[in-house]
């Protein structure tokens, strides 16, 4: 019996950190990385993102709204 293998996109490892904006890779989550919960779900924004959406983010805006 053959069995086929399947591939599957290159994932980041679980220490890894990405901004679910910009994409960036971190090793770890920053500690001054900013988490939202949009529809129940974590999204995680590095500090060039958060900073540059502050007023969003304080305002709840969903990150489709940017």
């Amino acid at each position: 019996m053959d069995q086929q293998q399947t591939s599957h996109p290159a994932q980041p490892d679980s220490e890894s950190f990405v901004c679910s904006h910009c994409g960036a890779i971190a090793e770890g989550p920053p500690p001054t990385s900013t988490c939202s919960v949009e529809n129940g779900s974590r999204h995680y924004f590095c500090d060039d993102c958060a900073r540059a959406n502050i007023r969003a983010i304080e305002g709840r805006l969903d990150s489709a709204w940017w």
